[in-house]
């Protein structure tokens, strides 16, 4: 990530291989097969990383490593209905309503969104900002009942809420993202833009993981990034894969750009819908910082010595950071030994600790690497 050293690297061959996917030509009367599960063969080109050297290297052409992927069948052939008609049982519309003033009479301000049937005894999670500043929260499920819903919590870290309604024996979702790739196919499900009918299903894939985003809210982080089509009224909903697995929670959309969209990721939500079904709010441990990734271009402009790392944007002033002697610009390369190349995995380091922890922050001021212990302090969502 920096402009002192690049090394080039040759391009991998990607190789698609379609079996079973030929045609019957009988005559339509004759009974047929189902044609058989499509497998794709992905045929990758490891590339060869020589070591820096004055003069190149001809490295070598690397074995083949071939791996198969098996879909379901159907899956790029005919339909994926049944998989919708698997897990919407447990998709949810969410509509919010708000009192306002105006200056003649009150009126009320309206919203929708989605949400996701956790637990069977009436618990649903969806983002924060849906129900944010609202006064009253409906659920509507596929059968067709309506139920009033109590915010039990919410985390503005990850902009998740789980909510409570009055209702047992429900059709309940799997959260699972642990084998989830680049390039796996996975369809988003949800109230989108408030339409009658039933939820609205897109298809995509899986475009890119551990994504981080700036937005209006704050920054998010190991997001998971999208092509399947997510538009207002989506927030909340589930992102699923062909397993009917929820592998991410909808989150938001990058307007001035197509098909890019990301989800939370599941095996991020978990832990915390657990935390706010248990608690109602999330206890993590802070270091009283603001930051951003340290690309090439920063680097650069700035003059700073570092190939990745977080760069200290705001600090506060009564934190732990600002108490150490940290300040603005200063980029943190580790915690406790632990490289920290990006903001995402800075605050996976972070959140695996506790209040009150003591850790070591490395980080490098005037083309000087410095250590600092640190005591974390505890900020609740």
């Amino acid at each position: 990530m920096q402009p002192f050293l690049a090394l080039k690297a040759l391009p991998a061959l990607l190789v698609l291989a379609l079996a079973g996917c030929g045609l019957s030509e009988g005559p339509a009367s004759e009974p047929t097969a189902p044609p058989p599960p499509l497998v794709v063969t992905v045929v990758v080109t490891p590339t060869p990383v020589p070591a820096p050297t004055a003069a190149p290297i001809a490295a070598p052409a690397a074995a083949l490593v071939p791996r198969q992927i098996a879909l379901p069948p159907g899956m790029g052939l005919q339909s994926i209905s049944d998989m919708v008609k698997a897990v919407t049982p447990w998709v949810a519309s969410i509509t919010t309503s708000s009192g306002a003033l105006g200056f003649s009479a009150n009126f009320e301000n309206d919203g929708a969104g989605s949400g996701i049937v956790i637990r069977p005894d009436g618990y649903v999670v969806t983002n924060w900002h849906v129900v944010q500043g609202t006064d009253d929260v409906k659920v509507h499920l596929p059968s067709g009942r309506s139920y009033d819903a109590e915010l039990v919590g919410k985390d503005t870290a990850t902009d998740l809420a789980v909510l409570k309604i009055e209702a047992e024996g429900l059709p309940a979702a799997k959260m699972d993202a642990s084998g989830l790739q680049v390039g796996d196919w996975v369809m988003a499900v949800g109230n989108a833009l408030a339409l009658k009918g039933g939820p609205t299903v897109t298809l995509g894939i899986v475009s890119g993981l551990g994504r981080s985003i700036p937005t209006s809210r704050g920054e998010f982080y190991d997001l998971i990034q999208t092509d399947a089509a997510v538009n207002v009224g989506n927030s909340g909903g589930p992102l699923v894969n062909m397993d009917g697995e929820v592998v991410g929670v909808n989150q938001s959309t990058l307007r001035q750009a197509e098909g890019i969209s990301f989800a939370i990721n599941a095996e991020v939500a978990r832990p915390i819908i657990d935390l706010l079904i248990q608690d109602g709010f999330v206890a993590r441990p802070t270091i009283g910082l603001n930051g951003r990734d340290l690309t090439p271009a920063i680097a650069a402009r700035y003059r700073i010595n570092a190939a990745e790392g977080v760069i200290i944007t705001t600090i506060t002033r009564d934190g732990p950071a600002f108490r150490s002697g940290m300040k603005v610009g200063d980029v943190i390369t580790k915690i406790d030994a632990i490289p920290t190349p990006d903001r995402a995995k800075f605050q996976s380091i972070l959140w695996s600790h506790e209040a009150g922890d003591k850790v070591s922050i490395e980080y490098i001021r005037d083309d000087t690497l410095r250590t600092v212990v640190v005591e974390l302090a505890e900020q609740t969502s």
